[in-house]
């Protein structure tokens, strides 16, 4: 009986939850992909919050001929979210075009899909058991693991937010969370 009962805890651990209050998926609260979303929800944040305060005249400006523009580094960071889960298996919404994501230059539209980009990652790891992230994938031109995947994503987007905060810097944008720490200093 108590064995049964661990493996009860051990299988409620690792495999989603389904809320029928929410009709969603729960994300879980421990192990490697518990702590990829904590990290994957600061990310979000910081990229939106980012494109948020960037005017829409910004988004055509770029430092140097030949290298993508404000807004194309954020719609690439999109088109990179959607991309790396086809490596999953998981394919983008039917509304998504893969060819010209990144040619999409409106501060709404590419802030929308950056939304929904960083949920389209999210609702893909949530829904991955512990036990596929073992599981061999086709990684560009090479064999990784669902982990390896993950793993890219999240180590990867962070280059387009850093490429972000200097153009931001570049055109005087103080990014959002700089300037919530700023002022909260200064009520002190």
């Amino acid at each position: 009986m108590k064995f049964l009962l661990l493996v009860l805890v051990v299988a409620i651990s690792v495999v989603p939850t389904f809320s029928r209050q929410t009709g969603t998926l729960v994300a879980p609260i421990s192990g490697f992909r518990a702590e990829f979303l904590r990290g994957w929800d600061d990310l979000e944040k910081k990229v939106v919050s980012l494109a948020e305060a960037t005017p829409q005249e910004k988004y055509g400006w770029r430092p140097g001929q030949g290298v993508r523009s404000t807004g194309e580094v954020f719609a690439h960071v999109a088109a990179g979210n959607y991309g790396y889960m086809r490596w999953l298996g998981i394919q983008p919404a039917s509304d998504i075009d893969m060819k010209t994501i990144e040619q999409i230059a409106d501060k709404a539209k590419i802030i929308e899909l950056l939304k929904r980009s960083f949920d389209h990652v999210r609702q893909t790891v949530i829904k991955v058991p512990d036990s596929d992230l073992e599981k061999p994938v086709k990684m560009m031109n090479r064999e990784g693991t669902v982990r390896e995947a993950i793993l890219f994503v999240a180590t990867h987007q962070p280059e387009h937010l850093g490429q972000a905060i200097a153009y931001a810097r570049m055109n005087n944008i103080v990014p959002p969370w700089t300037a919530e720490r700023q002022a909260a200093q200064e009520k002190k």
